[in-house]
C-alpha cells in the first residue's frame, strides 16, 4: 500500500471562508428536493481557505451525513470535502472526482485535477474533492489494526504450513481487530453508503445533477452513483475501470496474471539497458535474478526491513506506473551486482513502507471489498484458487490474497453487487491502458458495453494505471473536449478512439521521473486499488 497524500485540511472545525456565489445553470440546476433517503434538513456547507503551495486558491469544507443512509435522522458522520472553485462565466456545475482505493483521499485530487486540466476548461468547474466515509480526514477515520504491514512479515508464499499459519493469523486478528472497534460503523462502511454520502454532496452544493470523474475503484463508485442516480448525472469520466462483474474476489485473481505480465514488461526493460544496469539482455534470466533475490531477501531481510514481502510491496508501484521503473532497476541492480541493499531500502520507504495514513485506507479498502459482495468463505478455497494461479503467475498472487484474505473472516455480512447497466445516462466518456494490469482491459470493454451510449478511449501499448492528466496529450485532448462540450469520440469499432502509449522511461539522468505529472497523479492513486 502506498503512503496516502496527507489530507489537507481537517473536517471538524469549520470556520467562516469564502464562499463562491452559484450562478444559475440552465444544464448544472439549482438544488432540488431532498432525495427519499435524505429527508433530513439539507446540511450548508460552509468553505474556508486551505490552500497549498501548489494548489493556493483550494478550499475546504465538512459535511455531516448519516451513517445510515436508510434512517435519515440516525447517528451523523462528517466528510471532508475540498473544491477549486470555478472563475469562468460559463458555470458547468461541480466536478466531483475521485482517486479510487477504495480507501483513497481525494482532497488533494481536487487541485490536482483543476490544474492538469487546460485553464478554460478547469475555470468551468467547481471541481470537488472528497474524503469517502471513514478515509482520512473525514470522522470517524477507521483504523483497524496500526502497523498491521510493520516489517519484516512472513514470507507471503505459503510455502510451510507454518508460513501459512503465520499469515492466516495476521488477517485473522486483523478482520477481529476491525470488529472489535468499529462493530457499528462496519456494516454501512460500503460503496453504495459511500454513492448516497456523494448525492448528498451533490444536494449540499445546490446542484441538480453533478459531472464526475474517477480513477480506479472510482470508477465503480460512479457507475454505481450513476446506476442510482441516473438522472442527477450529467457528465460522467472513468479512467482504468474496475469490471463490475468480478466485484471483488474474481477481480483479484485476474490482476494477479495482469501484474505478473507487468513485471515481466518491466524485465524486457531492464534487459533493453543492460549497458546500465548489467543484469543481462535475456528478460528471463533477469527475471531468475530478481526471484533469487527473493529468495535470499527471506533469508535475510535488507537491513532488518526488506523481506520477500517488503520485496513484493516495493517492486508491486512499478506495474501501476512505469515511471518508477529506473528506481526499480537501480536497487534491484545494486543488490544484486554489488551487494548493496541501501538503495533497495531507500526504495521500499519510498513506495511501500506504509504510515498511518496507509493503516487508513487499508482499513476503509478492506472494510468496504468485504462488505460489497460476498467472498469465500472457506480457505480450502482461496488455498486451491490462489495456488493454481501462482503457478502460472508468480510474482504477486500470494501477496494479493493475503492483502484481501480479511475478507474470509470479515465480523459483516456481505451485500450484492449492484448491476451497473444502464441505459439512462448522457453519453460517458471511458478511458482504459490495453496492458493496465490494476485494472485489465477487459474492464473497460466490460463496461463500455453496460453503458449504454458511453465512448472507449483505449491507449494502445498502455500499462499504466491512470492515464489522463499523466502527460499523454491524444488522452486529455479527448477529456477536455467532452468536458468543455459533452462531445465524445464516436467508432464502429470495439474502440472509439484509440491514442498511443508514451515511451517507456529512460533510466534516471539528473532530470528524475519523480518530477513529472504522471508521477504526482501515481502518488495520489497509491496501489491495490
Amino acid at each position: 500500500m502506498k503512503k496516502r497524500a496527507t489530507a489537507l485540511c481537517g473536517a471538524a472545525a469549520v470556520l467562516a471562508g469564502l464562499v463562491t456565489a452559484v450562478p444559475a445553470d440552465a444544464n448544472a440546476g439549482a438544488a432540488t428536493a431532498p432525495h427519499s433517503n435524505q429527508s433530513a434538513p439539507a446540511a450548508k456547507l460552509t468553505w474556508k481557505k486551505c490552500g497549498t503551495e501548489d494548489y493556493p486558491t483550494l478550499q475546504c469544507a465538512s459535511l455531516k451525513v448519516p451513517l445510515d443512509h436508510s434512517n435519515p435522522y440516525s447517528e451523523r458522520i462528517t466528510l471532508a470535502l475540498s473544491r477549486i472553485p470555478h472563475t469562468s462565466k460559463t458555470y458547468q456545475g461541480p466536478l466531483l472526482v475521485n482517486p479510487g482505493g477504495p480507501g483513497g483521499s481525494g482532497l488533494t485530487l481536487a487541485g490536482f485535477v483543476a490544474s492538469s486540466l487546460p485553464k478554460e476548461v478547469a475555470a468551468q468547474y467547481d471541481v470537488v474533492g472528497f474524503d469517502p466515509r471513514g478515509v482520512g480526514a473525514s470522522k470517524p477515520a477507521l483504523d483497524c489494526r496500526p502497523g498491521h504491514f510493520a516489517p519484516v512479515r512472513p514470507d507471503s508464499v505459503p510455502s510451510t504450513p507454518a508460513l501459512e499459519k503465520a499469515n492466516l493469523a495476521r488477517v485473522q486478528a486483523f478482520a477481529e481487530e476491525c470488529g472489535k472497534k468499529y462493530a457499528d460503523v462496519l456494516p454501512y462502511i460500503d460503496t453504495v453508503s459511500a454513492v448516497r454520502d456523494m448525492d448528498a454532496i451533490r444536494h449540499a452544493l445546490g446542484a441538480k445533477k453533478i459531472n464526475y470523474f474517477g480513477y480506479s475503484y472510482g470508477t465503480y463508485l460512479g457507475a454505481v452513483y450513476a446506476k442510482l442516480y441516473p438522472e442527477r448525472v450529467r457528465r460522467l469520466v472513468l479512467d482504468s475501470i474496475v469490471d463490475p462483474t468480478g466485484v471483488w474476489y474474481d477481480d483479484n485473481i485476474d490482476q494477479d496474471y495482469a501484474f505478473d505480465s507487468r513485471h515481466k514488461a518491466f524485465m524486457a526493460w531492464v534487459a533493453k539497458y543492460n549497458a546500465t544496469y548489467k543484469l543481462g539482455t535475456d528478460p528471463a534470466k533477469i527475471e531468475a535474478k530478481w526471484y533469487a533475490m527473493r529468495a535470499a531477501l527471506a533469508k535475510k531481510p535488507a537491513d532488518g526491513t526488506v523481506g520477500a514481502s517488503e520485496l513484493e510491496d516495493t517492486f508491486l508501484p512499478g506495474g501501476y506506473y512505469n515511471g518508477y521503473w529506473p528506481y526499480l532497476a537501480e536497487a534491484f541492480a545494486a543488490y544484486v551486482n554489488d551487494k548493496n541493499d541501501d538503495p533497495l531500502v531507500e526504495a521500499y520507504q519510498n513506495f511501500a513502507a506504509v504510515d498511518a495514513a496507509g493503516d487508513n485506507g487499508y482499513s476503509v479498502y478492506t472494510a468496504v471489498e468485504c462488505r460489497d459482495a460476498s467472498w469465500p468463505r472457506d480457505w480450502n478455497q482461496w488455498r486451491h484458487d490462489n495456488w493454481k494461479v501462482h503457478e502460472k503467475a508468480p510474482f504477486m498472487t500470494w501477496s494479493n490474497a493475503w492483502y484481501n484474505a480479511p475478507c474470509a473472516f470479515w465480523p459483516t455480512d456481505s451485500l450484492d453487487p449492484v448491476d451497473v447497466a444502464n441505459d439512462s445516462l448522457p453519453p460517458a466518456l471511458l478511458f482504459q491502458a490495453t496492458d493496465d494490469a490494476a485494472t485489465p482491459y477487459e474492464g473497460g470493454v466490460t463496461v463500455h458495453h453496460l453503458l449504454r451510449g458511453s465512448s472507449l478511449v483505449v491507449e494502445q501499448g498502455g500499462g499504466n494505471h491512470g492515464i489522463t492528466l499523466s502527460g499523454n496529450t491524444c488522452l486529455d485532448q479527448h477529456l477536455a473536449t467532452y468536458l468543455s462540450t459533452g462531445k465524445v469520440p464516436r467508432s464502429d469499432g470495439e474502440a472509439d478512439a484509440v491514442c498511443e502509449t508514451l515511451p517507456d522511461p529512460e533510466p534516471l539522468t539528473a532530470q528524475e521521473a519523480s518530477a513529472s505529472r504522471g508521477a504526482t497523479l501515481h502518488g495520489m492513486l497509491g496501489f491495490r486499488g
